[in-house]
């Protein structure tokens, strides 16, 4: 169930919010979209445009996992763009394109993914050589989607406060598909 059922659609869903919040970045020009490419929350947190690279890591690193392979070469590429994005964000057609693949990604390794036991040991290893022991589920809930959404709100945070004319409903913009008919408050 984890991952064709629960990470997988969330990765899908959230990736496609995320992808509408940059295409209204790229309404507001070039020279807009460059700034808030680099933008940041705090002085020592990575831009906008690592987040957004990190993001798709968090769901492609994911997703490999669970089907106990090796992740692929895309993981390596988006994590030395994101660590060089200050220098060079790229654009947001880069950002979307990045997306994009990923949410591709993503559906092709679910449609045929294997089912795991949730009990099933799974070795993360951090890259300072820090290594956590998790059972498949304690993956999915303390690790792989809380450090997912923890990019996507951040991006999510940065386009906010830099003006960009996002709210709630941009944030759960998959819920209106469970929405009950004649209940949407006229405006």
């Amino acid at each position: 169930m984890m991952l064709k059922d629960m990470l997988a659609p969330t990765y899908v869903q959230m990736l496609g919010a995320l992808a509408a919040w940059l295409r209204k970045v790229d309404e507001k020009g070039q020279e807009v979209a460059q700034t808030l490419l680099t933008a940041r929350l705090a002085p020592d947190m990575f831009p906008l445009s690592t987040q957004i690279c990190f993001a798709c890591v968090q769901a492609q690193e994911g997703v490999f996992r669970l089907r106990q392979e090796a992740f692929p070469p895309s993981i390596e590429v988006l994590l030395d763009e994101g660590r060089n994005a200050a220098e060079h964000p790229g654009s947001i057609a880069d950002a979307l394109a990045r997306i994009a693949a990923t949410i591709s990604i993503v559906e092709v390794a679910a449609a045929d993914a294997p089912e795991i036991d949730p009990a099933t040991p799974i070795a993360h290893t951090l890259p300072q050589g820090m290594v956590f022991d998790l059972t498949a589920e304690q993956y999915v809930r303390d690790w792989a989607l809380p450090q997912f959404y923890f990019h996507v709100m951040t991006a999510y945070a940065i386009l906010r406060a830099r003006g960009v004319d996002l709210g709630k409903a941009d944030y759960v913009a998959h819920m209106f598909a469970y929405l009950r008919p004649g209940t949407l408050p006229e405006q």
